[in-house]
């Protein structure tokens, strides 16, 4: 009894404790958030600001993307040379795990795996073959403290291993790796080209750069060559000379070393056939080849090597293709740095140190292709999220005001998730973004629990903003500091985890816990202050202009939202069927084309019918009435023939459609490749000044040693400083040229030009049949027709005008024969009448001016053909001419250029030549480059030309 009483006194006593702690922070945040309070407001937006420059900062500064991995078990590459035999590999693996066993203590087991015919869909060659290290618990480990350490070790005890190259990584990673890329490694660069050889020689060289990179290893260049082969080249002339033949002699080869079927052996219902060849200790060495006895058709028996030259030589080892197009791989794994910089670091330096040929370029992938599909996916759950979030927060408040209150808390809590994953020297990986999605959901709590209560306190009936303030935070700190306080804690293990799986799981926790964190610190005095200023200022001025508040959330808003680039590629042919739909010019054409076409129905245009009518003393005394109708109309031929007219202008007004459709392929063509040209162009010129630039960081080097003189410095930046104004001019180029093209598309979507889409296919065969079909001829043609329904529409007009009137009328007062008539009958008459034209000298008139139109027409047909085929006969030459000139670029001028530039600087680096021949030999192949483009795009113009004249 006494012990329970004491248990629940020691209860009480600890819930005391509590309790006045909590009362004095309480009393320290009120007094810190009344002096908050106290800051002029210019002073409280001031910090905010700087809040948001540091998210700003921080977003540039906090690391790039790495993927994260298991730590655990891992797999060891081995790769012996090209063309070695099973016996080889397994020699090579068993020294391996022989020297992994007895060196490392925490090696439970090694197993070796060579080749893979359990899965037929995943061969591998009899020179690789796969060791799996199973490992002892990290605790257990003495060698080394984690996965890095540990694998490098290991790789320097296994060079003990002549000829033999082991890379290590985690069995799930290498296998993902290897069914993403095709390779095992983390970053797997692609060579794509023709020639195997070709590709082979920069795939070394691009290995050598690779090793220049620090935090790259385990280099792996793909072998496309190095298989021994035993080749036989027969002397035709001596077997001719011994009455031997080829086919005989391949048959002989054959048997000897492959064997032939002689016969079946059976066994029960069994066969098999029984094949002949010479003992295995006859066909070990290239001397049992080179010493196979022919028979004669003599009866001699003949070595080979009379009859033929046998020598080893060195084959094609594998040819792989990706896309149809031959490739070759060189790959390596990352440590101790993240996969985004150190593929960044290379590419800059491929760039600056290989100059691949025409039709040969390198790809990036592995991690990094992986690590660009997650930030896509990333780009699209992070906008979707927030906007989530937001619509959630304003069905429970309804109200934007308080939801973008809230929202507020979001790029706070982003501060703090960056400033943590800073501290603790991490980079921004994959699972940090997603640990970011899941602190924007939990940091909106702390703001909803505060607004919520002010605006309970308001509807209550307090009017004092200050006190509503005060007393709400007050009454909202522990629920506040417990809704932080719960999710950091549960967070804490997976921040401090060194296990299986911490790769993930620490930088996700990170972000959790600082943003959480920094996010509350923030939403305690940054939350209220947002408040007094939204619920005071927000009314009077949203009629006016946005409150600074507004627009600093705006602003927090837009910063915490990925920014997504506007650039949209597009082919040639989707830009000419865009600007079809949306050009306003080809729409104007089509409306007149329509208008035209509603006007036909007009060529029946009668003249307006005349009612008369008549009340008086029109016949006698009596008072009589009377109404006619009178209608008059051309001869009926007249209004065929208009409607003839109209007609052949609603037909030429489509050929202007068609016209105006041509010429705009014409134009969106022209610009759209002159685009290209100038973005080609750009591209030579940074080349050029990078190549300038690294000039000049030597020269100044040199005058500064007294190597050189002042007038090589000013030679180099005389150099670039000229390649700088071409930069700019350029760029505005490009500018105006793009303007031009977004006209001519009529979109609001900013449109580029494909990458890569820098020469058009050549014409493989020239229409001249489908030149007469050209608008421009068939609008000619079409003007002729006009002018001849025009003469036989006036011709027409000569024919009679007709007439027709209808008349009533009452009578009275008369008689005729005894009848007296007392006006309840009705008289009725017609009559039909012709309009002769006796006065026809003005109609002859017309007739003859449009004879005149006629043969003017006729002319103008004739003359526009003329110049139609003189022009399109001057397109044919000048494709002819600018195909031999690019055929001369590409077969001759580049190699040469590229020639000169190596040469030049071989022998300038060299002292063979000085910094004056240097800069006049590379002018010349930057000039033969730059006349390469030029005579592209000559024949890209020239083909854009000879499609418009063949309608195509």
């Amino acid at each position: 009894m006494m012990s329970s009483v004491f248990l629940s006194k020691k209860v009480k006593h600890s819930k005391n404790l509590s309790d006045k702690m909590m009362e004095k922070i309480e009393r320290l945040y009120e007094i810190a958030l009344k002096k908050v309070l106290g800051f002029p407001k210019t002073v409280i937006v001031s910090v905010l600001a700087l809040f948001f420059a540091a998210l700003i900062t921080l977003s540039f500064l906090g690391g790039e993307f790495i993927p994260a991995l298991e730590e655990g078990d891992f797999a060891v590459d081995t790769r012996v040379l090209t063309g070695s035999n099973l016996n080889v590999s397994i020699d090579a693996t068993l020294k391996g795990e022989k020297i992994l066993l007895e060196n490392f203590p925490e090696v439970i087991k090694v197993v070796g795996k060579i080749g893979s015919g359990e899965v037929p869909t995943d061969p591998m060659p009899i020179e690789a073959s796969d060791m799996m290290v199973i490992l002892k618990d990290k605790s257990e480990w003495t060698s080394a403290t984690n996965f890095n350490e540990l694998a490098e070790k290991m790789g320097k005890a296994l060079e003990a291993v002549p000829g033999v190259t082991f890379g290590f990584q985690y069995p799930v990673q290498m296998r993902f790796n290897e069914l993403m890329t095709g390779a095992r490694q983390d970053v797997v660069c692609k060579i794509f080209g023709e020639n195997l050889d070709t590709l082979a020689h920069y795939a070394n060289k691009l290995g050598n750069v690779i090793n220049t990179v620090d935090g790259s290893a385990n280099l792996y260049v793909e072998a496309v060559g190095g298989m021994p082969q035993i080749v036989i080249k027969y002397n035709r002339a001596a077997i001719a000379q011994y009455g031997l033949n080829i086919s005989e002699i391949n048959r002989i080869v054959n048997t000897a070393f492959a064997g032939q079927s002689a016969g079946q052996v059976y066994e029960e219902e069994k066969r098999f056939d029984l094949v002949v060849r010479m003992v295995g200790e006859q066909r070990k060495n290239i001397s049992d080849v080179q010493n196979l006895l022919i028979p004669s058709p003599q009866g001699n028996q003949i070595p080979l090597n009379q009859l033929a030259e046998v020598e080893i030589k060195e084959g094609p080892n594998q040819i792989q293709r990706e896309d149809a197009r031959r490739r070759i791989i060189i790959g390596f794994n990352v440590r101790g740095r993240d996969v985004q910089t150190i593929v960044t670091e290379l590419q800059q330096k491929v760039d600056a140190q290989i100059k691949f040929p025409v039709g040969y370029y390198v790809t990036y992938g592995g991690a990094f292709e992986n690590l660009n599909a997650a930030k896509k996916r990333l780009s699209i759950a992070v906008p979707i999220s927030l906007l989530l979030i937001f619509v959630m927060l304003y069905f429970a408040f309804k109200s934007v005001k308080h939801g973008l209150l809230i929202y507020s808390a979001i790029p706070l809590s982003a501060i703090g998730g960056i400033f943590a994953l800073a501290t603790r020297g991490m980079p921004f990986s994959i699972s940090a973004g997603v640990g970011f999605i899941a602190l924007f959901g939990v940091a909106v709590l702390n703001g909803i629990v505060l607004v919520a209560e002010f605006n309970r306190l308001k509807t209550d009936g307090q009017l004092n903003l200050y006190h509503i303030v005060i007393s709400g935070t007050k009454l909202r700190l522990r629920p506040v500091l417990m809704t932080a306080l719960v999710a950091s804690l549960g967070f804490m293990p997976m921040a401090l985890s060194n296990g299986a799986g911490a790769e993930v799981q620490r930088p996700l926790a990170t972000v959790v816990i600082g943003g959480l964190l920094i996010a509350t610190f923030l939403t305690l005095f940054v939350l209220p202050v947002l408040y007094i200023i939204f619920e005071t200022k927000f009314a009077k001025r949203k009629k006016k202009k946005m409150p600074i508040a507004g627009l600093l959330v705006f602003a927090l808003l837009t910063a915490a939202t990925p920014v997504v680039n506007a650039q949209t590629p597009i082919t040639v042919q989707a830009a000419i069927d865009t600007a079809l739909v949306n050009n306003l010019l080809v729409k104007n054409e089509r409306l007149k084309a329509e208008y035209q076409q509603r006007l036909i129905k007009s060529g029946a245009n009668l003249p307006q019918t005349t009612v008369i009518g008549e009340y008086g003393q029109i016949n006698s005394g009596f008072s009589d009435n009377r109404f006619v109708v009178n209608q008059n109309i051309n001869f009926p031929s007249v209004y065929s023939n208009q409607k003839s007219v109209l007609r052949e202008e609603w037909r030429s007004s489509m050929l202007n459609v068609a016209l105006k459709e041509v010429d705009l392929k014409r134009q969106v063509s022209q610009v759209y490749y002159m685009l290209t040209y100038l973005q080609q162009k750009k591209t030579l010129l940074q080349q050029n000044d990078s190549l300038y630039a690294e000039f000049l960081n030597k020269t100044n080097l040199r005058f500064k040693t007294g190597e050189s003189n002042v007038l090589e410095k000013t030679t180099a930046e005389t150099q670039r400083g000229q390649i700088a104004l071409q930069l700019n001019l350029l760029n505005a180029d490009l500018d105006l040229l793009q303007a031009q093209f977004q006209l001519l598309l009529n979109t609001t979507i900013f449109l580029v030009p494909q990458e890569g889409d820098f020469k058009m296919s050549r014409l493989e065969m020239i229409d001249t049949a489908s030149v007469s079909q050209h608008p421009t001829i068939q609008l000619l043609q079409q003007q002729k027709q006009i002018s001849i329904r025009n003469t036989q529409l006036e011709k027409s007009r000569l024919l009679p005008d007709l007439s027709f009137a209808y008349n009533n009328m009452s009578m009275r007062g008369t008689g005729a024969d005894n009848i007296s008539y007392d006006g309840s009958s009705r008289f009725q008459s017609g009559q039909i009448g012709l309009g002769i034209p006796l006065f026809y000298g003005s109609q002859k008139a017309r007739i003859n001016a449009s004879k005149s139109i006629q043969k003017i027409t006729e002319t103008n047909y004739l003359i526009g053909l003329q110049q139609f085929n003189n022009e399109y006969q001057r397109a044919i030459s000048q494709y002819m001419n600018f195909s031999k000139s690019v055929d001369y670029y590409e077969q001759t001028g580049l190699t040469n250029a590229r020639l000169i530039s190596d040469t030049a600087n071989k022998q300038f680096a060299n002292g063979g030549i000085n910094y004056l021949e240097w800069v006049m030999l590379t002018n010349q192949a930057i000039s033969l480059r730059n006349e390469y483009l030029i005579a592209v795009n000559n024949l890209n113009e020239s083909i854009i030309q000879l499609n418009y004249f063949i309608y195509k």
